[in-house]
């Protein structure tokens, strides 16, 4: 149903460390199991029906941590995210075994490590050799069987080696009976599945989006957004939890020469007959491989060269980006997510505010005018300050900025006695999308003012919008129709040909 040809869809890291850290907070899954998974399987389908209806509408660190539990084979571990509860109850596990009855086996460590490097020499040999890229993607499987039967010949499980054991094989049974629409649980199951459809789309189409750009074809954002949800939805009614495009999963289909979203099927079908064929052979994987593989995925969630862009080019981007980093490192994910949120809304606010408002001058020798301040070859006409609004909207929050901001000029104009009286003031409308009655009325008051000091305010290329709530607010009357331009050259000649009275 989706307009992506390369990703590969399945669990990721990132939505599977949201669902671990926010489901525990509404069920108790070592009290009470059965009610964790009903719980899932229910954001998931909130998460499905909230992805599917933004598409109908038109609309890390913390992860290798957590893996310290199947790496250090630790039985007794934390539900929670945040660094510092995951480091604490390391050090209270590992004390705990240490000097209780209850041994801890440095086993399940070194096949942990040497696996997990293993696995990032595989991965830096791929990303040097582009012809070796298959190299870090059946690493893992290598890892996987070869780590299984080492443990199978040695019996090192008998030597304290944490193993997966036995896992259930077949297809999913079907979960509809245990979706919950009922009970105090609804509306915290309704904001997780919320929170964890953004960012499985998030993610989805971000990857989606950088593989589709490199073949060169367009992602359609609806569709992927209804796909998405129709396949949570399908998913929860069958077992599964929130899926989306995983990065790591599509970045192997692509070099592995991927042409259609029918590689999915394939994997698919590939994973069914595995669950039915060969899960008892599974039995004795060491748990310790399997945290490995996940840690050897963190080089690829940490991208520095990506942060140092971001701050070169947007300092307030940056901000977001710390501080979502911050968050999700030392309280949670949720947390990390507000913090993110917050920054960017104060971003918009800011620039809402304190929008750009620029002085323009003459190029010579042509009749373009550009902000003097970027421009320094640009002059300005005596007795005429021309001033452009780079805001898209003229509005209650930034209007007695702009009229406060435009007197301003007005007087310091005056007080330099070179340039002499200011006769005219002309206002280049032609980025303002949208004025609301505040802007309206700011514009009446700075007309007023401006007429008080015998200076005449005219308007440039105000858009359809604007000059239809100028028409019916009386303010084109006000100012005189013929004080409204195409062009700030039209302005400015009609400003040298027109005399001033004196005020």
């Amino acid at each position: 149903m989706g307009s992506s040809r390369e990703i590969a869809i399945g669990p990721v890291a990132v939505v599977s460390l949201l669902l671990s850290s926010l489901v525990p907070k509404v069920v108790d899954p070592a009290a009470d199991p059965d009610a964790y998974r009903s719980v899932v399987f229910t954001v998931t389908l909130f998460a499905g029906i909230f992805q599917a209806a933004f598409g109908i509408f038109r609309r890390s660190i913390v992860i290798g941590l957590q893996q310290l539990k199947g790496l250090l084979g630790i039985t007794h571990f934390t539900n929670k995210t945040d660094v510092i509860s995951v480091l604490e109850s390391v050090y209270k596990s590992l004390r705990q075994q240490i000097t209780s009855t209850e041994k801890w086996y440095p086993l399940n460590f070194v096949i942990g490590c040497s696996f997990l490097i293993f696995l990032l020499i595989a991965r830096f040999v791929g990303r040097r050799n582009k012809k070796l890229f298959w190299l870090p993607a059946i690493a893992p499987l290598v890892s996987v069987l070869l780590s299984t039967l080492i443990v199978y010949l040695s019996k090192a499980d008998q030597n304290g080696v944490n193993i997966v054991r036995h896992v259930k094989g077949g297809l999913n049974p079907s979960s509809v009976h245990k979706l919950q629409f009922h009970g105090p649980n609804v509306g915290q199951t309704a904001k997780i599945g919320l929170i964890s459809a953004v960012i499985a789309l998030t993610e989805a189409i971000a990857v989606g989006r950088s593989f589709a750009s490199i073949k060169g074809y367009h992602l359609d954002g609806n569709k992927e957004m209804l796909a998405m949800g129709c396949m949570n939805i399908a998913g929860s009614l069958s077992s599964c939890y929130v899926a989306t495009g995983s990065f790591s999963r599509t970045a192997v289909n692509f070099s592995a020469g991927c042409q259609t979203s029918v590689s999915n099927i394939v994997m698919a079908v590939t994973v069914f007959l595995c669950l039915e064929l060969f899960t008892r052979l599974l039995y004795y994987t060491p748990m310790a491989i399997l945290a490995s593989i996940i840690l050897s995925a963190l080089p690829g969630l940490i991208d520095m060269n990506e942060a140092c862009y971001i701050w070169k080019v947007d300092k307030f981007d940056f901000l977001a980006c710390i501080g979502a980093f911050f968050g999700v490192l030392f309280v949670s994910v949720e947390t990390g997510l507000v913090v993110a949120v917050s920054i960017s809304f104060a971003k918009i606010l800011i620039q809402s505010i304190r929008p750009g408002i620029e002085v323009l001058g003459r190029v010579p020798r042509t009749e373009a005018f550009c902000d003097v301040s970027q421009y320094p070859m640009a002059t300005s006409t005596p007795g005429i300050l021309v001033i452009r609004i780079s805001s898209g909207s003229l509005c209650f929050a930034n209007a007695n900025f702009i009229r406060e901001r435009i007197l301003k000029w007005v007087m310091e104009e005056e007080n330099e006695l070179a340039k002499g009286r200011v006769n005219a003031v002309i206002l280049d409308m032609g980025n303002l999308m949208n004025i609301d009655t505040s802007g309206i009325l700011v514009l009446e008051e700075l007309h007023k003012r401006l007429f008080s000091r015998g200076v005449q305010l005219a308007m440039v290329n105000p858009r359809w919008l604007v000059i239809y709530k100028l028409k019916v607010a009386n303010f084109v009357d006000k100012i005189g129709k013929k004080w409204v331009f195409l062009t700030v050259a039209e302005a400015v000649d009609a400003c040298l040909s027109s005399k001033f009275p004196e005020p």
